[in-house]
């Protein structure tokens, strides 16, 4: 039994102006105890998905169970399963962080749960702060107290939508690890997040969505695989001749461009030497999970999506 199935999951919006289709039949599992990444650049369906999963909003078609308890028709057990970390900083002004953290075990019906708290409390450095009124808090530690609330009832299943937004590499730090440690411990864990290192060092597998379609899905690793090659990476103030120009990925100064064999890079060199383009801290190294997720979202149409690994896993 999967922790969790999406199946045939479609999402239109009906407007004034039209129709507006946010998913288009996603299919896909995730397994006990999987790290699995949900990656697509803004608007492609990622947060509706989840707030399908999180009961938040319903299906136009399709199904989805968390620990097989289908999400409409048994959903007080669904959301039990569940501990889901919006985006948003949602918070109630009135109670301190313990407080809480105890209200919020009060709703999943769990009692006695203070050495639970506590442990959240010191795994995410709030503990010298449990004591403090919410609105006292500052954003980042506002976000490490959903994370507690999130994980207060130990649900088997973990949803964290883009979790370190705007945070501090310290909580970035901290909440890794521990999420880490709980996915260890048999917690299945669904990640959605646009910093893709992360992505890259935490998933076993990842899935991408474009324009409400699933468009890639398979391990980690194979994804990275079926990518492979050399990466050309430097900086530069001048302008590139034009034949390199039209394959370039610049940011700022920094410039990388894709070459798949050691003469190709040679090639490079060449024209960059013949163009007079002064470069610096090149580096050469292997594409990563960003350089995997671009190649995807730009040469894959939306209509096709391009599976590298079966749907059902």
């Amino acid at each position: 039994m999967p922790a969790v199935r999406f199946e045939d999951v479609a999402k239109t919006y009906r407007g004034a102006r039209g129709d507006l289709q946010a998913l288009a039949g996603v299919s896909f599992d995730i397994e006990p105890g999987e790290f699995f990444g949900l990656l697509g650049p803004n608007g492609a369906g990622k947060t509706t998905l989840i707030s399908i999963l999180a009961g938040l909003a319903a299906a136009s078609r399709g199904r989805v169970t968390v620990m097989g308890h289908d999400v409409r028709a048994d959903y007080a057990a669904a959301r039990r399963a569940l501990g889901i970390v919006p985006q948003e900083l949602v918070f109630d002004p009135f109670f301190s962080v313990r407080e809480t953290l105890r209200i919020q075990s009060g709703y999943f019906g769990v009692r006695g749960n203070d050495a639970w708290i506590d442990e959240l409390l010191a795994e995410l450095g709030l503990a010298d702060k449990a004591g403090a009124n919410m609105r006292q808090l500052s954003g980042g530690m506002k976000r490490r107290v959903l994370v507690a609330q999130a994980l207060v009832h130990r649900p088997p299943v973990i949803v964290l939508d883009e979790p370190t937004a705007g945070v501090d590499v310290e909580l970035r730090q901290t909440l890794w690890s521990f999420i880490a440690r709980l996915n260890r411990e048999g917690h299945t864990v669904l990640l959605t997040t646009h910093y893709l290192e992360e992505a890259e060092a935490l998933c076993h597998r990842i899935g991408m969505l474009k324009q409400g379609v699933l468009v890639a899905l398979d391990r980690t690793a194979d994804l990275l695989a079926k990518a492979a090659s050399t990466m050309l990476r430097f900086k530069t103030d001048a302008t590139l001749p034009t034949a390199l120009a039209a394959r370039a990925r610049v940011t700022g100064r920094v410039v990388q461009l894709k070459a798949h064999d050691a003469g190709e890079v040679e090639g490079v060199l060449a024209q960059l030497r013949e163009a007079r383009v002064v470069v610096e801290d090149l580096e050469i190294g292997r594409a990563d999970l960003e350089d995997v997720f671009l190649e995807i979202m730009q040469g894959v149409p939306a209509s096709t999506a391009h599976l590298p690994g079966a749907v059902h896993a």
